[in-house]
């Protein structure tokens, strides 16, 4: 946990029940919280929400005069950046679901366990801390006030989303709430996962899984290790990757794809810091940082039923969405160079040069593998370059090697009678004059009125492109 002193957080604590009140107020003054207030009346307690300064609400669902769920509904809107924690006596998993969407931080089921509150409370003041930081940060984004982007030599760009993210990871990595990162397949979720533990400060190591392809016993032996005799074969005891990331971080890649016992595991982990080794029967606690990466929508995988909703609430705190390269365009030409010199050094060739065309050609594909197939297109390049220079038609045959497997061709959709491509929809076949006059706009704007680029994606030769332009000036 954060060694931050929330002492002076104020609190409230609603309960139409005293006794509750009572207890849940001489848990938190033992632990040294001095500034608690105590409402029996649920419609007082939204007046007082209204007038005081709050960081945490504690409330119970069963009252009379406004209902928990409704009083949940009313801070979330007022104040969405305090955390509420619901405690009551419903222990139904729906009614759990229904509050961490409506806003709620966390959820416990009475009786309650004094380190699961503590624990709990603990939290939630540290994401009340971590939003206000958050505000401040949009706040100055909104004011377009440039604050020094964090030093992560690991990821390189200059695109302004991509720059306000990373401030914004440099804010959640000191929390200890798990982080979601999405996004397409290689943009790099990896390289910003690490970036949340390097910026986070903890002194443990960084440990990654990526869970795909793994059944239930295969990740719980991975992730929480197993004692001698779990299952046959095992004949010793085996520390699990969580154990190795004590005090660090614990990396899952490919979350949509966890099964569901493994769901509820993960769960566990999260909600009470405790895992089973298999084989065993003793509870091992964890203090490793969570944070999680797909490249799957998660609520479309919840409506699907192929992912719980109470882990999606619990993993959603801090999330990380990165765009794919094509929204960045402009970070490409500091990618290539920084590919081409990573290239160079590994196959011991000397420093290589390329004209700017090259760039003006490059910026114009779609990269549907990202970050990730810019490397390996660049990798390939520079092994089949024989001189210094890098000549662009050489880079096009790379490219439509990479673009064989999976051809992009103009075709007829099932559902959508049309035609599409590149970004270009014909609601019916279009005649060959306008169609014509449509992909030579559309590559000329790809290629920023570069007629020598726009003639090569054309596949025309640059004087072909003249006289096009020439008799379509003539007719209009």
């Amino acid at each position: 946990m954060s060694h931050q002193d929330f002492s002076t957080y104020p609190i409230m604590l609603v309960d139409d029940e005293i006794n509750a009140l009572s207890l849940l107020k001489s848990f938190l003054c033992h632990e040294g919280f001095s500034k608690v207030s105590t409402f029996d009346d649920s419609l007082q307690a939204l007046e007082n929400f209204k007038r005081e300064e709050v960081a945490l609400a504690v409330i119970d669902l069963r009252m009379p005069k406004l209902h928990g769920r409704d009083l949940l509904e009313a801070f979330s809107e007022l104040k969405p950046y305090v955390p509420v924690i619901v405690v009551t006596a419903e222990n139904h998993i729906e009614t759990a679901i229904d509050c961490m969407k409506t806003g709620a931080a966390d959820y416990l089921t009475k009786p309650i366990s004094i380190n699961r509150f503590i624990a709990g409370v603990k939290r939630a003041l540290e994401l009340h801390s971590l939003n206000e930081d958050i505000i401040l940060l949009d706040k100055a984004t909104a004011e377009e006030i440039t604050a020094p982007s964090p030093h992560i030599p690991s990821i390189i760009t200059r695109d302004r989303e991509m720059l306000t993210l990373l401030s914004y990871v440099e804010v959640v990595a000191k929390s200890r709430q798990p982080v979601l990162i999405s996004g397409e397949t290689g943009v790099g979720k990896e390289l910003v996962a690490r970036a949340v533990h390097t910026l986070s400060g903890l002194k443990g190591g960084f440990v990654s899984i990526n869970i795909a392809g793994l059944d239930d016993q295969m990740l719980s032996d991975t992730l929480f290790g197993h004692r001698r005799g779990a299952f046959t074969g095992a004949q010793g005891d085996r520390d699990g990757l969580i154990m190795k990331a004590a005090g660090g971080t614990l990396f899952l890649d490919e979350i949509g794809d966890l099964s569901e016992l493994s769901q509820i595991k993960l769960l566990r982990l999260i909600q009470e810091n405790e895992y089973y080794q298999l084989g065993s029967d003793y509870p091992l606690r964890s203090n490793a940082r969570l944070v999680v990466a797909t490249n799957r929508i998660l609520r479309q995988c919840m409506n699907e039923r192929t992912f719980r909703k109470d882990l999606y609430y619990r993993l959603c705190t801090h999330q990380v969405a990165i765009p794919p390269l094509r929204k960045r365009r402009g970070d490409i030409p500091l990618l290539l160079d920084h590919f081409i010199r990573q290239a160079a050094k590994a196959m011991g060739k000397g420093k290589l040069s390329y004209r700017k065309e090259l760039v003006d050609f490059l910026v114009t594909y779609e990269f549907p593998g990202n970050i990730r197939e810019l490397q390996s297109i660049v990798y390939d390049f520079v092994s089949r370059t024989t001189t210094s220079k890098l000549s662009t038609s050489l880079l096009k045959k790379v490219i439509a090697r990479e673009q064989e497997p999976a051809k992009r061709v103009m075709c007829l959709g099932d559902a959508d009678p049309g035609l599409e491509c590149n970004g270009i929809t014909f609601p019916t076949i279009p005649t060959l004059k306008y169609a014509e006059t449509i992909f030579i706009a559309r590559a000329l704007e790809l290629a920023k009125n570069n007629q020598g680029t726009a003639a090569r994606m054309l596949g025309i030769t640059r004087q072909a492109l003249n006289n096009r332009l020439r008799r379509a000036k003539s007719r209009t």
